[in-house]
């Protein structure tokens, strides 16, 4: 796509107001963001799925904004746009039935391929919870775990430090333009995100200001791009509360850390592990239950799954990981018929060793459902 077509594209995305169903839909329609800046009213009002401050909306966006002047203004800032029907858009968020219409950000997106772990908590948190978040991204970085936050004041900063201490890298979902650094004294650690191989990633077009409306709903994209959500401290009514809510909605596993029992900022983490949210032990113990890594005497033999796996099987399970794989991914990476690689997967969920985290998205078990705990 050229510079000029880019820039209707951008312009078209970053229209206030107009939900991304609707985005979705027009774009679907008129099929180029160039197409939807010069048609005609008339046209306009034959989209039924559009209501009349829908349509004027647009009319009013195209008389006063000049797309090209503005796509110039954006990538001069080093700001790139990925679109929900782009190849660059990341799987894991295109999974969703409320993705964005488009994904704003500096930097790099997380990795596809890589397994990836949100953290969040509460922004006036304790020592406790502070040392933890730091302790945890640390370790998991330095198994090829990604981290994921919203660069928030407390856990989220701390966790986003721990993962560049480790050596590893890290992405804040803003709530806000990623021209904008929020909060303010977070522009040390939004440098070194970026310095350091990570993205600075948001729904919001450049130049959003930080409104409080915005961040409940950038949460569904943290826990979007996440295999797992790690609750560090949490009130009884909190937004990490709210990402953990959305993380089981879109079929990912979720862990608190206990606390002190009088503690209100811990009171959040007990609800979700009475409600059967993981138990966040040490980040060794999550990685094996990831099956990240595996115990020290499974180490170097051959596991039960190897020994009871037929060919084929074995061939299917082994192209799974601790991130969720869609069925037409499969199809594509192993040289099998369709029909017969959907029959195995039928008997590798029945066997335990797969499970359906989402509509035809598939994330392996381990050693069975003895790890899934099912």
């Amino acid at each position: 796509m050229n510079h000029t077509a880019r820039a209707f594209e951008y312009w078209f995305a970053s229209i206030p107001g107009l939900t991304d169903e609707k985005k979705i839909l027009l774009r679907s329609c008129m099929k180029s963001g160039e197409a939807i800046y010069y048609i005609e009213e008339t046209e306009l009002g034959r989209m039924k799925f559009l209501n009349e401050t829908d349509r004027n909306t647009i009319m009013q966006e195209q008389k006063k904004r000049d797309p090209k002047e503005e796509w110039a203004r954006v990538t001069d800032s080093g700001i790139w746009m990925s679109l929900s029907f782009e190849e660059t858009y990341p799987a894991r968020l295109s999974c969703i039935s409320d993705k964005p219409y488009a994904l704003y950000g500096k930097g790099h997106l997380p990795k596809d391929k890589e397994p990836s772990a949100a953290i969040v908590g509460a922004r006036a948190c304790t020592a406790y919870g502070e040392e933890c978040a730091r302790w945890f991204a640390k370790e998991l970085v330095k198994n090829g775990i990604q981290i994921i936050s919203g660069m928030a004041r407390g856990i989220d900063g701390s966790a986003q430090r721990g993962a560049l201490t480790g050596g590893g890298t890290t992405y804040a979902v803003l709530g806000n333009g990623v021209d904008i650094c929020y909060p303010r004294e977070h522009i040390g650690l939004y440098t070194d995100i970026l310095a350091h191989g990570g993205g600075i990633l948001s729904e919001q077009p450049p130049e959003t200001k930080p409104f409080a409306w915005n961040f409940p709903r950038r949460n569904r994209i943290i826990s979007a791009l996440s295999d797992v959500v790690l609750v560090m401290e949490a009130k009884e009514k909190s937004g990490s509360l709210i990402t953990a809510d959305l993380a089981l909605e879109q079929g990912k596993d979720v862990y608190a850390l206990p606390g002190p029992v009088g503690s209100p900022l811990s009171r959040g983490c007990h609800f979700l592990i009475r409600q059967g949210a993981g138990i966040l032990i040490s980040p060794e113990e999550l990685c094996l239950d990831l099956g990240i890594v595996e115990k020290e005497e499974k180490r170097g033999k051959k596991t039960e799954t190897q020994k009871v796996l037929e060919t084929k099987e074995d061939l299917v399970y082994s192209s799974f990981g601790v991130s969720p794989k869609s069925v037409g991914q499969i199809v594509e990476e192993i040289e099998l018929p369709p029909s017969e690689i959907i029959g195995i997967l039928t008997m590798l969920e029945m066997k335990g060793y797969i499970r359906e985290k989402a509509k035809n998205y598939y994330v392996r078990c381990g050693e069975g459902a003895r790890v899934c705990g099912e």
